[in-house]
């Protein structure tokens, strides 16, 4: 999966243009007797697309439907890889080389024990009991290295585990379904020049960006409030501002600023014109009627 932000240039460089134009004029550019021109847009969109190479077995969702962070969306045929989990599954419950290390381990220690013994009454020559001390030291090396291999066993399970989950691919937030690329039956390809199998966008929140002139720098600031009213719907929203350019379009004298704009009932759409009230700018006599 790869994901794409958005360019926060984008949605101003065609208006930076216009704004050019309406300065020649004589009016704030992207101003309106009810505030100044925006864009609603979404604050993420994601290109989803495989991690790896593998035929598309099921996709869960379609065109506008709502997705959950995590929620599994497309699943791409696994059976491979679902046979290399229950292998590596298998080998990691092994207890068969760890039971027979720690017999050995149980008899060396009893065996030192009776040379040990018989040692000390010079029964046997000394050479008898390093010899069973060096087997016991012998056998609690392999019970050790018996445990390393089924703690390795189980390191190849996760890791089996871990390739599995790849061929699942899940939602990186809340959001909705922009677009359904691919279908079941179609080849799933990696890389970011492949075709994306889903396209998801974030909506709430949603990002409103606006273009302003340059003599309204310095007067906003973060946290500033802001009225957004969609172009065409009914209703007013509050937004907050959350970014502001310190790089200007030279050509028309402007700077762009985004306003946050909290969606949890998914009422406003992104990619849809709309108009901005900055209150407290009317209100210190800066609005967009102040620059006629």
């Amino acid at each position: 999966m790869r994901q794409e932000n958005l360019d926060r240039g984008a949605p101003w460089r065609a208006a930076a243009a216009a704004c050019a134009l309406v300065l020649a004029l004589g009016a704030a550019p992207g101003a309106r007797a009810e505030g100044f021109e925006c864009l609603i847009k979404p604050s993420q969109e994601v290109s989803l697309r495989s991690p790896e190479m593998g035929l598309i077995a099921r996709i869960n969702v379609h065109r506008g439907d709502t997705v959950k962070a995590g929620e599994p969306l497309v699943e791409l045929e696994s059976s491979a890889q679902r046979s290399a989990v229950a292998a590596a599954k298998f080998q990691a419950g092994m207890t068969g080389k760890i039971a027979a290390a720690s017999a050995r381990v149980d008899y060396a220690k009893k065996n030192l024990a009776r040379m040990s013994e018989l040692q000390t009454k010079h029964f046997i020559a000394v050479e008898k009991r390093d010899d069973a001390q060096a087997q016991e030291q012998i056998a609690r090396s392999e019970l050790l290295e018996a445990k390393e291999d089924r703690e390795l066993a189980q390191l190849a399970y996760r890791h089996q585990l871990d390739l599995l989950e790849l061929r699942t691919l899940r939602s990186p937030f809340n959001g909705v379904v922009v677009d359904r690329v691919l279908n079941p039956g179609d080849l799933a390809e990696n890389g970011t020049d492949t075709k994306p199998i889903l396209k998801l966008a974030k909506i709430d929140p949603l990002h409103v960006e606006v273009i302003l002139p340059v003599r309204f720098y310095g007067k906003l600031h973060r946290g500033m409030a802001g009225v957004v009213t969609p172009v065409g719907l009914e209703g007013h929203y509050n937004a907050t501002v959350t970014a502001i350019d310190r790089m200007f379009d030279a050509a028309s004298g402007t700077f762009g600023v985004r306003l946050t704009l909290r969606n949890p009932k998914e009422a406003v759409p992104g990619g849809i014109r709309c108009h901005v009230d900055f209150p407290q700018l009317q209100a210190s006599g800066s609005g967009p009627e102040a620059l006629h």
